[in-house]
């Protein structure tokens, strides 16, 4: 049976399945969560199915692909949408919304008080909707973050918010015109409410952001001038700068204390998206033992996603931040010369 289902040609759900299957698994995942219960079940049956899949299977899929796209093209109509709903998944609001400024054609990207409305927290928002019309509303949540838009939600009045759904369900294609209302009505509540100072821009976290993107030449220039005009200043932005990376410069008694408030499961997860050679930092603040053990747990850990790798190292890092702050570690913004003086 199972050589059948490699001699004669592929279903398209035996297809689907091997495309899935060629995926990274944060892909995939996110592909299947897309899916109908149905479609899953199929879509799963013929991943177990399909068993050992080699070379020509994989061709084969491939090009069955290929063939449906040749007859099915891609069609230009509402492609800046896509193409900015792809790159808010990717970076965000705020950064996609810069990137399509740089690639669109000046007038056809949003700006002004939605985008800023991106930066809102819920409370905030409730009060810039309070008494407006379901439409107006309804726009406005599909501009934001899910978790905020429910939130809103939740904060209207019980009569107004399947008025708000039902708007949001039926909503359909929406003009320029519709969007620049609605930035014009939230321009004119944000500035009857807080006036021209509302948002506060900017801050230790946007620094150390613009001077870890500016490269070590202008940061070795830029914190010793901060350290010398405003220390307590430039510590905050160095605590903002530190990476997993500058973990590196920490000295054997410094990551000794550092690997004592770490677990183990943290620590293997995190040194599993690093060299060997970047770990030796690590194992040199170990006993030999507890370094052969952690070794042998990381050789023994399966694949693991790029995002349990990164949470892993963002946790180590917090931990050397608040060690930092209570004077039992000290690091400067990662470089071997340690702090600014």
């Amino acid at each position: 049976m199972m050589a059948a289902i490699h001699q004669t040609a592929l279903s398209d759900a035996e297809r689907a399945a091997v495309m899935v299957m060629l995926l990274d698994e944060g892909l995939a995942a996110s592909l299947l969560a897309r899916l109908e219960p149905d479609e899953l079940a199929v879509l799963g049956d013929k991943m177990c199915a399909l068993g050992e899949i080699g070379p020509d299977l994989i061709r084969q899929s491939i090009a069955g692909f290929v063939d449906h796209a040749d007859r099915s093209g891609i069609g230009a109509e509402g492609r800046p949408t896509r193409v900015r709903n792809l790159m808010t998944e990717a970076l965000g609001p705020l950064k996609a919304d810069n990137l399509m400024d740089r690639i669109l054609p000046q007038g056809e990207t949003q700006r002004g008080s939605i985008e800023l409305a991106r930066w809102l927290n819920a409370p905030a928002l409730i009060e810039l909707v309070e008494g407006e019309h379901p439409q107006a509303i309804a726009l406005l949540l599909l501009q934001l973050q899910t978790e905020v838009a429910a939130e809103v939600l939740r904060a209207l009045p019980s009569a107004l918010q399947p008025q708000v759904m039902h708007r949001i369900a039926t909503m359909g294609p929406v003009s320029g015109e519709a969007l620049a209302m609605l930035d014009r009505l939230l321009n004119e509540r944000i500035a009857a409410l807080h006036g021209p100072a509302m948002l506060q821009l900017g801050g230790a976290r946007e620094a150390a952001e613009i001077i870890n993107n500016a490269g070590k030449a202008v940061e070795k220039r830029v914190m010793p001038e901060l350290t010398r005009m405003d220390r307590t200043l430039a510590r905050a932005i160095e605590n903002e700068m530190f990476k997993f990376e500058h973990l590196f410069a920490l000295s054997p008694l410094e990551m000794g204390a550092l690997l004592r408030e770490v677990e183990s499961e943290v620590l293997i997860d995190a040194l599993k998206g690093i060299g060997e050679e970047q770990r030796d930092v690590f194992f040199q603040a170990m006993s030999s033992r507890a370094a052969e053990g952690v070794k042998d747990e990381i050789a023994a850990r399966g694949r693991l996603k790029l995002a349990e790798v990164q949470e892993a190292q963002k946790v180590i890092v917090n931990t050397a931040k608040r060690l930092a702050n209570e004077g039992i570690i000290a690091f400067g913004s990662g470089s071997a010369d340690g702090e600014y003086v």
